[in-house]
């Protein structure tokens, strides 16, 4: 290669595949919500997996996905929890006693309303051409009425002064 010759580029298939740790990094942050040990689990440093997202919009995609497949994990586990109690030791009882986290469960079910209305929100907008066509038309309609009003004063106007000669 001469000083003149730029240095050969690497092909884009490698420069955005996702490094090999990824997807043993990723099964573990869908399992336990836990990016310092999932990063362990895949032998790697926290830092690498961090650096990773940042400069992988894939990686990151996927990122996001198993964080929020683990916190529905984590949300199925508590509601489990929560709809079946946990049995906790009992004084002078080799069985434990069934105790419900009622406080927690409110408020679940508190958050869970507010997540489900939003996502009616989405679901219920989710045709965004459509609505914003049907605004237009709205608008359309709006103008050429206006326009019809403004015609019809100037017509009026006009037949006015002809009376008048």
């Amino acid at each position: 290669m001469t000083k003149t010759e730029t240095p050969a580029r690497r092909p884009a298939s490698r420069r955005t595949s996702l490094p090999a740790w990824s997807r043993k990094f990723l099964a573990a942050l869908a399992e336990t919500s836990n990016v310092t040990a999932s990063a362990k689990h895949a032998g790697i440093a926290t830092g690498t997996a961090y650096e990773a997202r940042r400069h992988h919009p894939e990686f990151n995609r996927r990122w996001q996905r198993a964080l929020c497949e683990g916190y529905d994990n984590l949300e199925l586990e508590l509601l489990h929890r929560l709809r079946n109690g946990e049995v906790k030791p009992a004084a002078g009882t080799k069985r434990g006693v069934r105790s419900y986290d009622n406080a927690t469960a409110f408020r679940l079910l508190a958050a869970h309303r507010e997540s489900a209305a939003r996502q009616r929100a989405v679901r219920d907008n989710e045709d965004t051409e459509a609505i914003l066509d049907s605004i237009n038309a709205k608008l359309e309609a709006m103008r050429q009425r206006r326009l019809a009003a403004a015609a019809a004063a100037a017509a009026a106007a006009a037949e006015d002064g002809n009376d008048g000669q």
